[in-house]
């Protein structure tokens, strides 16, 4: 019950040692001060930054997209809030020309809805994804809010909260014009919400495009599947969901910690993270800033995380790990059956990594087997080879072998 309480204690405690240490690699390392002269400054100071980056706390990255690059000309971007509920912000990128001054917005290509997913790191980490996609279309992403920055008095999220909202946002683009992306777990709200807008007879989006997701993980189980299935529910309530400690907005509500969740993603590749460190700090003895700056750039995207509702999380263990409900067609969202079979007017494309751990090969490819209302001709399947989870939405893989499958596929069912 107190395990959030004593991390924040440890957290406080360990502060004044992070400014320290990072006070002490600027000391070491400064070229105007004479203490980067005495023998070993350099050891010393990578030695102090090591300390500094391990101990530290990461903040929410930036996109930081400002501008595009199309056909070798450079086009300014603009990050745009356009809806604002307690849980999530849609946000939309806009591209622009300068005329002599004057911003206008670049040509009508399709619409995209990217949908982040709520599983422990922020939507920056889709970056790439949305940066490739500019290049041809008008971006939208969910950017979910961490949990412990909502106020109690804004009441739980569930997981038929989240398909609300999903619901809402594409309504508010157009249901009729825009293609959605989903990325790993968002795959299954996001066939959830379009399937209940089909069965009440309201317009769909023109394509989906899911991306490594668990739409049945009775499929090529992976570790992380295995955990969810062989303990009880009760076990992740009281193990893994704990109240927001008073010093922040959300001060008692029921969470999953983004610390906890950092801890379980670094335990499925202890070794490599260890070896990454130790890179590191040799990169800055040896002058290496480059790639320095490279294990910079990734660990504050990947030690950036977020408080998930802890509703919504075991909402998610109990639907989608431990009773495959969308599967087995079982699945009651807020008393409406959700029946995949009745969307016929969306085209689908699923990908999946040939190495990805966390969604295992046939998982995300098994939506084919339960949208029997889409023409076979409009259903597409991926399969990346040599990609793992990360390959297929972010870095060379996406965009060399991807994204042009998912450029050509949202232009062939765009009107």
């Amino acid at each position: 019950m107190f395990l959030y309480q004593m991390h924040e204690l440890g957290r406080a405690w360990m502060a004044p040692m992070t400014y320290w240490a990072d006070a002490g690699s600027k000391m070491f390392s400064a070229s105007g001060s004479w203490l980067s002269t005495v023998p070993g400054a350099t050891r010393i100071a990578a030695g102090y930054e090591l300390l500094y980056r391990i101990g530290k706390d990461y903040e929410k990255p930036e996109f930081g997209i400002h501008s595009i690059d199309i056909d070798g000309a450079s086009y300014p971007v603009v990050e745009k809030e356009i809806i604002r509920k307690p849980f999530c912000r849609l946000l939309r990128f806009k591209r622009y020309t300068d005329d002599a001054g004057n911003l206008t917005e670049l040509k009508d290509d399709p619409s995209v809805l990217v949908v982040a997913p709520l599983s422990g790191h922020h939507s920056t980490l889709l970056r790439d994804t949305v940066k490739t996609l500019l290049r041809d279309h008008k971006v939208y992403i969910t950017d979910w809010v961490d949990a412990r920055m909502v106020p109690s008095a804004d009441g739980p999220f569930h997981l038929d909260d989240y398909i609300a909202y999903i619901q809402e946002f594409i309504r508010h683009i157009g249901a009729d014009k825009v293609h959605v992306i989903s990325v790993c777990q968002p795959t299954v709200p996001v066939l959830a919400a379009v399937s209940l807008m089909a069965s009440r007879g309201e317009a769909t989006p023109r394509s989906l495009v899911m991306m490594g997701g668990p739409i049945d993980t009775r499929e090529s189980p992976t570790q992380v599947n295995d955990l969810a299935a062989q303990k009880p529910l009760w076990w992740f309530e009281s193990h893994l969901v704990h109240p927001v400690p008073s010093n922040y907005p959300g001060a008692g509500r029921r969470v999953y910690p983004g610390f906890l969740q950092h801890s379980g993603f670094v335990a499925m590749n202890p070794e490599r993270h260890f070896e990454s460190h130790w890179d590191f700090y040799q990169n800055l003895i040896k002058g290496d800033l480059d790639d320095a700056d490279s294990h910079r750039r990734f660990y504050d995207e990947y030690n950036a995380v977020l408080d998930m509702p802890g509703e919504y999380y075991l909402d998610t263990v109990r639907v989608v790990f431990q009773e495959h409900l969308l599967p087995r067609g079982l699945w009651d969202v807020r008393g409406e059956r959700v029946k995949p079979g009745d969307i016929n007017g969306t085209a689908l494309l699923t990908i999946e990594g040939e190495l990805d751990d966390i969604s295992g090969q046939g998982q995300t490819r098994a939506a084919h087997k339960l949208c029997t209302g889409i023409p076979e001709q409009d259903q597409h399947h991926l399969t990346v080879q040599g990609a793992g989870h990360y390959g297929i939405f972010s870095g060379r893989r996406w965009r060399t072998q991807v994204y042009p499958k998912v450029r050509d596929f949202i232009a062939q069912y765009a009107k």
